[in-house]
């Protein structure tokens, strides 16, 4: 049949007599004129754009200018396109029923649809090249083409055509869209005015767009490329060459960022303040609504639209399977009715019951309804990042104005605070990501169950029952899930508290050999921590196996009734159109129970937050405000024994090179810089802290405030600074001198901000440097005389990168002197008039203090005359003191100078004398040889000197997990990133236990088999029908062979035992597999973490020296948890969405096998796309989790350090760096999500494709159609299951590495305990007498290194008194540790008692021996654990050890006296007290020999007395060696012992060793004195 436009089946198809437009052909044909109009003029336009801006794709996306209306037009586009499709089909169809190939009814709208996609590709060009002249062209097309089809629209309306015709439906919208987008072109011209008007108007892009930082273009693209995160591509696919940095993914646009946000969140939640009564709190959920509630309404919109089309593929399958059977031609009597204007117009019924055509619009129907779904979970995501930057900025500036009573009176702790900002905004962030599905799930269930009620009646209504009946134990599992999960929770923080301290100690626990039983502490809590896990793993098993047996259940009830209730046969149609929709219906059920779960958390967490928006304030109290203290002058003019003040200028020290002179003021306010009057303070109880205060603090001068411990001294620095609550009397701070701007312009009109260093030190995870110069600008000189004279050099010198070091939280851990000096350097280095410093001498020892002193405090600060405040225990510099405030019991004792307290109050002045000349005589002892800086400085070079032998561990930063690719430059392989860490898997799998596997595994494919199977006997059941070949009309058919033969019915229930028994074995193998996959998690993490717990804590000592202790923690942290909870879960759903993807395939690909090569390209398109996302998802991952601690530490050291920030009157820094690192998480995050989003859009197309071509398939080759309602169904489920694959892949491949991490640390070496003595042949009562014997010794810390003791010889007799002494490092302690076996003892041996050591088991070696060290460590719990943790001695014995350390009456004054609770590391006794308890601890184990290893270093006199008595008396009998910190501890040994450099110099009695004038014990000696 030859083709012809209007085809030749009559001869007047080309005649125009009765006119030229009645001729239908000739219609048509004008109506070709506007689309090849169009594609002559755009095409070469087009061409030549892209041949001379080659570029022009990648053009930056600066010039990405949107001309008005342009979301609207593409919709139209699209909606036209669709419409063109419709048309398209119309016309084949049409023609089929035509004797002769009529072209004229399809070729048109195949031009339309051509020049319909044209016209949107060259808008898009004319708009990034933002050249809107050209846009006349489209104008010109719309015009004519609305003109064109007006015409043939009036020729069909004069056929007497009407709507129940098709192709009059069409074209009716056609004029329609065509008109509307004439309207937009008119709109454009009307704001751009590029035509017609004089001046055409210019336009600037957004301004983010000019900002080239900005890399999410998300809001900024345009529709197409919005739906498909089309500007994803470049990001996700150069990730495979290079990971994403943070650089990478910029800034977030303007609308995005926190301050935007929070300013309209505070706006709401503030204007419901005003608008209702003052006393009602204003509701965080309305103000959320106003703030965030029209995208939520976008999104719940795209939400329904998405659910509605979704019911879309069960009916078209219904429609493909029904239609297959009686595909054959439909009967062409009724046809010469329908022919009008000489063609076929058909209904739009007849359209629908094509095949063909419905698999068309299934699978557009998929596209759009994936399209759809996507978007509105991006919108949701958006939003939700919105509000929890919104949240955090609002937090956050509440935090720093809470009073700090609130604080240290403990209404908010730090931990409560880091949950609001961890816990409840995230719990608020994921509410908003769930909360369409509260109202667009019960309309989606409510559909499903009428549209299951059409097709199979009465039984849908029992299908959906069981799912209605069993949601609620969903719910119940779901809540039971959560408490489950917080007990665990609760129970490894315990277990980590318990890990942590025994690293912590771990030096002790050895030399005591305690490991394993404080290891066995941490098994107990470990057990409990297990034991809930089961519960939540049985919990979660439970879930899964919820969510898989709900449908099979529904179905087999349906299906059952169905056969026996029904009259009417089930048809493989309806059959598979069931199924489909109980699929589909599953998903919102098992959401359902997730989202009101998150609803109700929400609710808890909104309450939260509410409560702490509403907790106290700082009181703004009128100091804030300088105005008043301009009447000091005038009332209260101080009288009294102020001594002469001297009234020099005051510098403003902003630059050095022009001193500011201040003009003097007459009043004589000027001399004080703070007065306080008749002040009464308090912590926020009723009960004054401070009662009574009159004091006034001279400018310029250096005021000393000194009382006992807890008179109130910090207190009152405190309440100058207005952090306490006043409950009487006045704070004044006198007017800075009205032109002295502050730097950054303002004038202040608050007291200035105070330079102020708090008693416990506090310091920002950042370098050294940035946390003395703490955000003042860097003045180099300034720097180093601050760092001089807090004498921070030296251990500058000795950290890894100078001043450049990361110290904090996350940083390198510093000594408390350390931190210390690091604050008051802060303080000095500030450019503010006041300083106060809360005795900053606590943590330092005397050499410190006084260059401390003379440098720091009355050279530096003194020179530059400002005032200063010094609270202090160290009597001996009141001397220099201008003036004194004494204080006793939280009142003022006395105010004055010194020399008026000597004359006024003579008793006082004694006493302090006294006190004084114990503090000089102390200051005689000290040594320069030994003294505490020196052992800080000790301790943090032990921490680095292992640097060279840190090669065998991993990093710290857990970024930089590619140990095995260092060279990171380019050279870092595709194929290493996107390889799936199979060993790893392996590696867990092993530790699960290869039968939990074997069962895993053969459990899972027989469900899966089985699952097959049920569908496969359903297609073959509804199919068995041998009388009934047309089914165009089943009722009646139904009717009549029911009559006709009862053994048909017989027949058709025969399949039903089948049916039951293949469901039920179902059911219980998902029982079975969901149950094997979680306990199999379970053994794994129960294995895994009792290894590591094992390997570390009999790991060698050097190994604590070379590790961070930060990173071992972190496996038993942050890796155990990912073991424990999170890899079960991906696991099981990784393997059920494989095993289903691959059915499903199979199923299609048994029913048609043409399917097989389509999916050969599907495959190859699937594998790349799975590739590429998963290393960029990976990336972006990683700097989601680098990026949120920062966030979190950043709230953490705000909250710790709120009283220092307000001091220096830093907020507005602090707020701003706030934001700065949530926009960057928030960045982070959003590309984590749209990258999840670019991946879930590409996977539902491809799953759209594979259901097109599983269609087309069945269509052609058409078999069965049972068997082909079976294949469809199983096809739309791919579209599910895809991308879980890959998102299940992605996260797997992430939770390996801490397979990885962990596995690293089980690669360890253990300390050798065996040792090649039997217990056995260690006589008990060993060491009897306490001999040592050196011969020859040599040590080394590991093999790497060079030995720290070189051949020392030495013989010690029972009961010798011995010290050693030494500078540092020239291996003393090394030597202390020798005798427990500690350090590798290449050569020579120690033997005591006659044994050597060497030879002894460990366990044995070390439980003889006792030491003590010189950082006491007490372990929390209590104190009988701390004195004897094998739980072997009497409490007698336990009584005598604290008497003799002189600890007995304060134990028994302790509530549970022995069993009185020791806080975390101790802190709740003082550290003499803690050393005291290393003593009794000593004692209570009578060890013939007791190694004190500097012990008396960090304590005070008295107590150092108390421990010489001690050893002199309670060890009278046993050896002693000392090692010696001061040398005068020592005169009175048996035996000293010289060391330098790892060898002995000089060995003998001490007296001998004195009279040698040259040697070096008598240098030491005579600087001693």
């Amino acid at each position: 049949m030859a083709l012809s436009f209007c085809g030749n089946d009559r001869g007047s198809a080309y005649s125009v007599d009765n006119g030229v437009l009645d001729n239908g052909c000739f219609v048509d044909a004008l109506n070709l004129v506007p689309h090849v109009f169009l594609l002559f003029i755009t095409f070469p336009i087009l061409f030549i754009g892209w041949g001379s801006q080659s570029s022009k794709v990648q053009i930056h996306h600066n010039t990405w200018l949107h001309f008005p209306g342009h979301s609207l037009r593409w919709i139209l586009t699209f909606t036209l396109l669709f419409v063109h499709v419709c048309e398209i089909a119309e016309g084949i169809v049409s023609n089929t029923q035509m004797e002769s190939n009529h072209l004229h009814l399809f070729m048109p709208a195949l031009m339309g649809f051509i020049a319909a996609t044209t016209s949107v590709v060259y808008y898009h060009n004319i708009e990034t090249a933002n050249f809107p002249k050209l846009l006349l062209a489209l104008f010109i097309y719309w015009i004519l083409a609305f003109i064109t089809k007006m015409i043939k629209l009036w020729k069909f309306a004069e056929a007497s055509l009407g709507v129940q015709q098709l192709r009059f439906c069409i074209t009716a919208l056609l004029v329609v869209l065509y008109g509307l987008l004439m309207a937009v072109e008119i709109n454009v011209i009307r704001v751009r005015k590029y035509v017609f008007f004089a001046n055409p108007q210019k336009v600037k892009p957004p301004e983010d767009l000019q900002d080239l930082g900005v890399r999410f273009l998300q809001p900024f693209v345009n529709l197409l490329s919005k739906a498909t995160y089309w500007w994803m591509n470049p990001l996700i696919i150069k990730a495979q060459k290079r990971p994403i940095e943070l650089k990478k993914i910029g800034k977030l646009p303007i609308a995005m960022r926190a301050l935007t946000n929070y300013m309209r969140l505070k706006d709401s939640y503030e204007e419901q303040r005003k608008t209702e009564d003052q006393d009602k709190s204003p509701s965080i959920w309305k103000s959320m609504y106003r703030a965030f509630g029209g995208p939520i309404l976008l999104s719940s919109t795209l939400r329904y639209m998405a659910d509605l089309l979704g019911f879309a593929g069960p009916l078209c399958i219904s429609g493909i399977v029904e239609h297959l059977d009686n595909s054959t031609e439909i009967d062409r009597t009724n046809k010469t009715a329908n022919m009008t204007l000489g063609v076929y117009f058909m209904s739009s019924t007849e359209l629908l019951q094509n095949t063909s055509v419905l698999a068309v619009l299934l699978f557009l129907a998929l596209v759009l309804q994936r399209t759809f779904l996507q978007a509105s979970y991006y919108v949701t995501i958006e939003t939700g990042i919105n509000l929890r930057g919104a949240l955090l900025a609002m937090i956050y500036n509440k935090i720093l104005r809470l009073s700090t009573s609130n604080m240290s009176m403990g209404e908010m702790t730090l931990g409560q605070i880091n949950n609001l900002v961890a816990i409840e905004t995230n719990q608020l962030m994921w509410f908003l990501f769930l909360c369409p599905n509260l109202w667009a799930m019960p309309v989606q269930i409510i559909m499903g169950v009428i549209l299951l009620y059409y097709l199979l009646g009465e039984s849908a209504l029992i299908g959906a029952g069981v799912i209605l009946l069993l949601a609620p134990v969903q719910y119940l599992i779901a809540t039971k899930l959560a408490d489950t999960q917080k007990s665990t929770l609760d129970y490894s923080t315990d277990r980590l508290k318990k890990t942590t301290e025994i690293l912590k100690g771990i030096k002790l626990l050895k030399l005591y050999a305690w490991e394993n039983i404080f290891c066995d502490r941490v098994e107990e809590t470990r057990g409990k921590e297990l034991t809930s896990l089961k519960t939540f793993s049985l919990y979660t098993s439970m879930s899964i196996f919820m969510n898989v047996a709900i449908p099979i259940a529904a179905v087999l009830a349906t299906f059952v009734t169905h056969a026996y209730v029904e009259e009417v046969r089930l048809s493989p149609a309806r059959a598979f159109a069931s199924l489909a929709l109980f699929h589909i219906l599953v998903t919102p059920l098992f959401l359902l129970s997730t989202v009101v779960r998150f609803a109700v958390k929400a609710l808890v967490s909104v309450q939260k937050l509410s409560e702490f928006l509403q907790s106290d304030e700082i009181g703004d109290d009128s100091w804030r405000n300088a105005e008043v203290s301009l009447e000091v002058g005038k009332k209260y003019k101080h009288h009294g024994n102020t001594k002469a003040i001297n009234r020099k200028g005051r510098y403003r020290m902003d630059n050095y090179e022009q001193p500011m002179r201040r003009q003097l003021r007459p009043t004589e306010t000027e001399d004080v810089a703070v007065q306080v009057i008749d002040g009464f303070f308090t912590w926020g109880s009723y009960l004054s802290t401070l009662s009574n205060i009159n004091i006034q603090i001279p400018t310029g001068q250096l005021t000393m405030i000194v009382g006992q411990v807890g008179c109130g001294k910090s207190s009152l620095l405190l309440a100058m600074l207005g952090e306490m609550q006043t409950t009487g009397g006045k704070v004044y701070w006198s007017k800075l001198p009205d032109y002295e701007v502050l730097y950054d312009g303002s004038i202040s009109k608050n007291r200035y901000s105070v330079a102020y260093a708090a008693q416990k030190s506090w310091l920002l995870n950042a370098t050294v440097e940035e946390n003395i110069t703490f955000g003042s600008p860097f003045n180099k000189q300034r720097y180093k005389a601050v760092i001089d004279a807090c004498s921070l050099q030296p251990d500058i010198d000795l950290l890894p990168f100078g001043d450049q070091t990361e110290i904090g939280e996350r940083g390198i851990n510093l000594s408390g002197g350390q931190r210390q000096r690091i604050c008051v350097a802060r303080a000095l280095y500030q450019n503010t008039n006041i300083v106060f410093l809360d005795d900053p001498f606590s943590a330092l020892d005397i050499h410190l203090s006084d260059h401390l002193m003379q440098e720091g405090i009355l050279k530096f600060l003194q020179d530059d005359k400002r005032t200063v405040v010094l609270v202090t225990h160290k009597l001996q510099y009141l001397i220099h003191a201008d003036w004194i405030i004494a204080m006793k019991d939280g009142s003022v004792l006395r105010e004055g100078t010194l020399k008026d307290i000597q004359t006024h109050d003579v008793e006082l002045y004694e006493h302090w004398k006294t006190l004084m000349n114990r503090q000089d005589q102390e200051l005689e002892k000290e040594t320069e040889m030994e003294s505490q800086t020196i052992l800080e400085r000790k301790t943090l070079r032990r921490a680095f000197y292992s640097r060279e032998a840190k090669s065998q561990t991993d990093d710290e930063d857990e970024e930089e997990e590619v140990e095995e690719d260092d060279d990171d430059n380019m050279s870092m392989t595709t194929s290493r990133r996107s390889k799936i860490p199979w060993k790893m898997c392996c590696r867990y799998l092993s530790s699960g236990g290869f039968l939990m596997v074997f069962l895993m595994v053969s459990s899972k494919l027989a469900k899966h088999s089985v699952m097959v199977a049920i569908d496969y006997w359903l297609a073959a059941w509804t199919s068995s029908n041998p009388h009934n070949q047309s089914l165009a009309d089943p009722f009646v058919n139904a009717t009549n062979y029911t009559k006709n033969d009862d053994t048909q019915i017989a027949e058709h229930r025969s399949y039903v035992p089948v049916f039951i028994i293949l469901c039920g074995a179902a059911i219980a193998l998902c029982l079975i597999t969901s149950l094997t996959v979680e306990f199999l998690g379970v053994a794994a993490a129960t294995n895994l973490h009792h290894n590591l717990l094992n390997k570390i804590i009999h790991a060698p000592i050097r190994f604590f020296d070379v590790t961070p202790l930060g990173q071992i923690l972190n496996r038993f942290s942050a890796d155990t948890n990912i073991i424990d909870q999170h890899i079960p879960q991906t696991l099981e759903s990784l393997t059920r969405s494989i095993l289903l993807c691959l059915s499903a395939i199979g199923v299609i690909a048994f029913v048609t096998p043409a399917f097989l090569i389509a999916l050969v390209p599907l495959m190859v398109a699937f594998y790349f796309i799975q590739k590429y996302f998963r290393v960029a998802s990976k990336d972006l991952q990683d700097l989601d989790d680098s990026t949120q601690l920062p966030l979190l530490c950043h709230f953490s050291e705000t909250a710790e350090g709120l009283t220092t920030i307000r001091a220096f009157r830093h907020e507005a820094r602090f707020k701003q760096r706030m934001l700065e690192l949530t926009d960057t998480n928030n960045t982070a995050y959003l590309f984590l999500s749209a990258a999840n989003r670019w991946l879930e859009v590409r996977t539902d197309y491809l799953g759209a494709v594979i259901v097109l071509t599983a269609a087309v398939a069945a269509i052609w080759t058409s078999s069965q159609s049972g068997l082909v309602g079976l294949g469809l169904t199983y096809a739309l489920t791919v579209t599910n299951y895809l991308n879980w694959v890959v998102r299940n892949l992605a996260d797997l491949e992430v939770q390996m590495a801490a397979v990885k991490k962990v596995n690293s640390f089980l690669s360890t070496e253990s300390e050798n305990y065996e040792g090649s003595m039997n217990v056995s042949q260690v006589p008990e009562d060993w060491p009897q007498h306490g001999e040592i014997k050196i011969q020859d010794l040599c040590v080394r810390y590991d093999t790497m290194l060079k030995p720290v003791l070189k051949h020392v010889n030495a013989h010690i007799n029972p009961g010798q008194k011995v010290g050693i002494c030494g500078r540092t490092g020239s291996g003393k302690s090394s030597l202390s540790l020798a005798f427990f076996n500690m350090v590798d003892v290449f050569d020579g041996k120690i033997v005591i008692d006659g044994i050597d050591i060497c030879k002894l088991p460990l366990q044995t070696l070390r439980s003889r021996l006792s030491i003590i060290l010189q950082d006491p460590v007490l372990f929390s719990g209590s104190i009988r654990l701390n004195l004897d943790p094998e739980c072997t001695c009497t409490d007698d014995r336990l009584w005598e050890a604290l008497e003799i350390a002189q600890l007995k009456n304060m134990v028994k004054a302790l509530p549970g006296g022995l069993d009185a609770v020791v806080t975390e590391g101790g802190e709740n006794f003082s550290v003499g007290q803690r050393q005291l308890f290393c003593l009794a601890r000593a004692f209570v184990r009578k060890s013939s020999i007791l190694i004190m290893d500097e012990a008396t270093a960090s304590i005070d006199m008295a107590t150092e007395n108390i421990l010489q008595k001690v050893v002199m008396t309670a060890f009278a009998d046993r050896t002693v060696v000392t090692i010696a910190h001061r040398v005068h501890t020592i005169l009175t040994a048996d035996l000293v012992i010289v060391m330098k450099r790892g060898s002995i110099m000089e060995y003998g009695k001490p007296e001998i060793l004195m009279e040698q004038e040259d040697g070096l014990f008598a240098s030491f000696v005579k600087a001693d004195m």
